[in-house]
């Protein structure tokens, strides 16, 4: 089993326990894309993926049409993605994305959280070298399915590696291979059950549960913080 397989069954478990958290950060991505591509998921396929993994996170239908209308209504705040880059104790590093509509509430935030737990704000690129962006896509394994022929079908659009566990298969690409491979597997009727863009160290490491309990107060906060999307660490 891979290094991305691994990474999603991890993240999986560790972020967003909470739904009352985790809906409206999925909320703000369909907002997003609804706002730069329009509001129909047939003719936008940032949003058409932005759904898919709301849907794949149990995200009700209600949520995600008040998500999708929130990008026409007058009032509506102009948000924007922002990355920053930090370290927690323990040599431990975090790749923090954010959704924002107000870019000095969320430094600050940000910056507060990193510092009250033993952390620091790093200069954004400081980082540039220790993760390596991919597109992770997720769907079922079907019992006519033949991962060897769909290997080779797919390495023109982009493939890196293919995994398969427990009747779920993991395809791998370069984050610039994203909207190849989206279409790719569209393409093949493949039933595409999650779709992202994630953030894989090139060096984990390894601590010990006295110094994860020192890292999780970091990670719990920053997660909790409404602006952050996702947060990216070099924990193996």
């Amino acid at each position: 089993m891979g290094r991305a397989f691994e990474y999603r069954k991890a993240s999986k478990l560790k972020r967003w326990g909470a739904m009352s958290k985790l809906f409206p950060k999925l909320g703000k991505v369909i907002t997003m894309a609804a706002k730069e591509g329009g509001t129909d998921p047939d003719m936008n396929a940032k949003l058409r993926t932005a759904i898919l993994n709301a849907k794949a996170e149990n995200m009700p239908k209600d949520n995600i049409d008040a998500a999708i209308k929130r990008a026409t209504a007058k009032d509506s705040a102009d948000m924007k993605e922002v990355n920053f880059e930090g370290k927690a104790p323990h040599g431990v590093l975090l790749f923090i994305e954010c959704a924002t509509d107000n870019n000095t509430r969320t430094v600050a935030n940000v910056k507060s959280i990193l510092n009250k737990n033993g952390g620091e704000m790093l200069t954004n690129g400081s980082l540039e070298f220790m993760f390596s962006r991919k597109a992770l896509f997720e769907f079922p394994l079907s019992e006519d399915m033949d991962i060897e022929e769909l290997e080779l079908e797919l390495i023109d659009a982009g493939l890196e590696e293919i995994e398969t566990e427990d009747g779920v298969v993991l395809v791998t690409a370069d984050y610039t291979s994203f909207g190849t491979m989206n279409e790719a597997l569209e393409k093949m009727d493949v039933e595409i059950t999650k779709a992202t863009l994630e953030r894989i160290a090139n060096t984990p490491i390894q601590i010990s549960e006295e110094e994860q309990a020192d890292v999780d107060k970091i990670l719990e906060r920053l997660e909790d913080d409404e602006d952050v999307q996702k947060v990216y660490t070099n924990l193996a």
